[in-house]
């Protein structure tokens, strides 16, 4: 539940207008059972206390919103981090582009911008790229597959490149269709600062600015779409069968390279039982269990290629 006082238009279509939107969004932002204010609102309610949960950008607001919570017996007191929010999904990370598509580039680094990343160059082909990796040194550079100038696969070979080169630099691949094999290539070796998504998560702006800072970050982010075709395949007396529903869907989000906590939040689970989750899931596929997330991420996706 989301709360906030301002004025709204009302119009053909009913109410609409910024403070309509706001409120929305600041609704959208909780969890079940979290009741939330906005810095309008939160004068207005007294007898009970309201904590300061900071600053925070909502999607489709043009300012920073600060959301407060209420405090009431009977509802919990804490709950994982807001939804819809990317204020801090950038946190200034500095981001170099690659995509020949000068439209669907621009639109890229422009929904990066809105989430806090800091676009230090943009390339329309794969040389180009290379030099401004080389020149700027961002912190992770997000690649489109098909590039000039044959549209195969240049920009794979680029970050491949780059991985080389330029370790600590890491990169997101994004690709029109489903290619399993692109993205088995880039994660051969390591899964530590490497992702594959599809161009349409790109407009899950939370979703697409998580992956770009988990790989920014050292992590890795594997599109579900490719996870669940890995996982679905058919094999010879397949381990993944013994798995129950909720363990193939902690599986899944494990190769997307998503950590414990992660998970918990994605689920709405505790950390302690994911835990128990993910050493079920390694006892049954045989695999050695890891503390290491990228070790985790290595194993999980070898088995799934077998």
């Amino acid at each position: 539940m989301g709360l906030h006082t301002g004025v709204p238009q009302l119009g053909e279509e009913g109410y609409t207008g910024l403070d309509v939107i706001r409120a929305s969004r600041i609704a959208a932002a909780g969890h079940g059972g979290q009741i939330l204010l906005s810095s309008t609102a939160a004068p207005f309610i007294s007898g009970v206390e309201v904590r300061d949960l900071g600053t925070h950008r909502l999607q489709g607001l043009p300012d920073l919103e600060r959301i407060h919570q209420v405090l009431v017996d009977g509802l919990p007191r804490d709950f994982p981090p807001l939804r819809g929010t990317v204020s801090q999904l950038g946190d200034a990370r500095r981001v170099v582009l690659a995509d020949d598509s000068v439209l669907l580039r621009e639109g890229v680094a422009r929904l990066l911008e809105e989430a806090g990343f800091e676009v230090v160059a943009q390339s329309g082909t794969a040389d180009d790229l290379l030099r401004h990796v080389a020149m700027h040194r961002p912190d992770v550079a997000v690649i489109d597959i098909r590039m000039p100038p044959t549209h195969t696969d240049e920009g794979l070979r680029a970050a491949q490149e780059i991985r080389e080169k330029h370790p600590s630099v890491g990169v997101l691949l994004l690709s029109q269709y489903v290619e399993p094999g692109y993205a088995m290539a880039l994660l051969e070796t390591s899964a530590e600062g490497v992702g594959y998504l599809l161009k349409d998560r790109v407009a899950d702006l939370e979703q697409f600015g998580t992956a770009v800072r988990r790989v920014a970050d050292g992590g890795s982010a594997l599109d579900p779409t490719v996870v669940s075709q890995l996982v679905g395949r058919k094999r010879r007396d397949d381990p993944v069968d013994k798995l129950t529903a909720r363990e193939r869907e902690v599986l899944e989000f494990m190769a997307e390279g998503r950590s414990n906590q992660a998970i918990a939040e994605r689920m709405f689970v505790t950390l302690r039982a994911v835990e128990k989750h993910v050493t079920s899931i390694f006892t049954k596929l045989g695999l050695p269990a890891s503390t290491d997330d990228h070790r985790r991420v290595l194993a999980v996706l070898a088995f799934l290629r077998a």
